[in-house]
Formats: C-alpha cells, sequence, structure tokens
C-alpha cells in the first residue's frame, strides 16, 4: 500500500451549507480543499486530482456515498472519514466495515471533525513526513515495509486501507503477546479518538483477515484470544 498522493481534502456532501461549512474549518488549517456535490461528481474530482482523504456524506445524489466507497476502495487506499445523519452502532460498524477509516455522525461539530481528519491524516502521513527509515516486519510470509507504507505476501502486494495497516502494524510489533481490543483501537485512532467503537475492531479484523486470505476465525497471521483480545502468529 503507498501512500496517498499529497492532494486536496476531498469534501463530497449534496447540502451545500454542511459543504460551505466543512470547507471554511479545514481552510482555516492550511488545507486546500476540493468539494464535490455529488458521487458521480466525487468520482471525476478523485481521477481529475488525487485527494489526500475524503470526507464524505453517505447520502448523496446519482451515487450514494457507500457505492462511492467501494468504487474508490478498489482503486485506492486513500483515507475516508463518512458523514451521515445515520449514527447508531450497526451504522457505524456498517461504513467501518465497508473501508472508512473514521465515521462522524451527524449533526457534527465543525472543529472535532477537523481534529478527526488531522488525526486521520498525520497517522497517514507519519512514516513518509518523518523521514525516518523504520525497515521491515516480517509475519509468516508476510513483509511489512514501513518506509513504503506497504505490506507484501509471498512478494505480492497486498492492498490494506491505512487503518488495516495500522492495525497489522501493530499486532507485528508486539511480537506475539496479545493487545486487547482498546489496545488495537489505540493504534487505529489514536488516543485522542476515544469515541471509536471498540466493535469496529474486530470489523477491521475480519477485513484484514480476508485480504490476507485467511478464515474469518484463526489463521495463518491472526489469532483471536477469547476474552482478551487479538495477537500475531509470528512462528
Amino acid at each position: 500500500m503507498e501512500p496517498s498522493v499529497a492532494g486536496p481534502v476531498l469534501v463530497v456532501d449534496d447540502d451545500p451549507k454542511i459543504v460551505s461549512l466543512v470547507r471554511t474549518y479545514l481552510e482555516r488549517e492550511g488545507m486546500q480543499v476540493a468539494v464535490a456535490h455529488d458521487g458521480t461528481s466525487a468520482l471525476a474530482a478523485v481521477a481529475a486530482a488525487p485527494p489526500s482523504l475524503i470526507v464524505l456524506d453517505i447520502m448523496l445524489p446519482e451515487l450514494d456515498g457507500l457505492a462511492l466507497m467501494r468504487i474508490v476502495r478498489e482503486r485506492s487506499d486513500v483515507p475516508i472519514v463518512m458523514l451521515s445523519a445515520r449514527g447508531s452502532v450497526a451504522d457505524r460498524v456498517h461504513g467501518i466495515h465497508e473501508g472508512a477509516d473514521d465515521y462522524v455522525p451527524k449533526p457534527f461539530s465543525p472543529a472535532e471533525l477537523v481534529v478527526r481528519v488531522q488525526a486521520v491524516l498525520r497517522r497517514t502521513r507519519r512514516a513518509e513526513r518523518d523521514g525516518v527509515a523504520h525497515g521491515m516486519l516480517t509475519c509468516g510470509d508476510l513483509e511489512i515495509d514501513l518506509d513504503r507504507f506497504q505490506v507484501r505476501r509471498g512478494g505480492r502486494v497486498v492492498a490494506l486501507t491505512p487503518a488495516e495497516f495500522r492495525l497489522l502494524t501493530a499486532l507485528v510489533e508486539a511480537g506475539g503477546r496479545v493487545l486487547t481490543r482498546q489496545a488495537l483501537m489505540d493504534a487505529v485512532y489514536g488516543t485522542a479518538e476515544g469515541e471509536a467503537l471498540e466493535r469496529t475492531v474486530d470489523v477491521h479484523i475480519g477485513r484484514l483477515r480476508r485480504k490476507l486470505g485467511e478464515p474469518a476465525e484463526d489463521g495463518r497471521y491472526i489469532a483471536t484470544v477469547r476474552g482478551a483480545g487479538y495477537r500475531a502468529l509470528l512462528d
């Protein structure tokens, strides 16, 4: 997984007032912002100028946010922060399951949204921004290249989202120790993201296992420790 190309934050929402509000707050923090008001225009914007992050509403005309996210995920690992009036636990988990890196329910605080966007961008760009050689981690036939932000299995690249990459890295760096869901949630969302749901860790684990070719339960790389959390299988 290559780091996303530095580009604008793309705000996608069919409500002009919300777009204007979010754009104002992001630009106050020095971010370049592009906007789209429907799914089709958003796809065109992504192709024209690859964004560094997408703030994406679910309810969109022409192509809804979830369908748009599925298409984007087939082509890119760009971080995505979902915005939606659907704020139930099930809706948040579903959004994460479909590929979102974070989920902000409406009504929302623009200041909180900015903090979440900054946190996702900071985590995604950390390896590139630091300019420090972090080296390689291994787990069986998996190679985790911390410099290139890339995972290879048997020499072939495995396309992971930034959240999935952070989760796998945390497990392997733990050296086989069991990590609780809270510890993994901190690794994925950071300590500033305390409202993130622990259930989303299970969703990320499920997606990660599928991409690594594992069954739903224990496989070659990740083991479930009942009542405790997860650990990497390093042998």
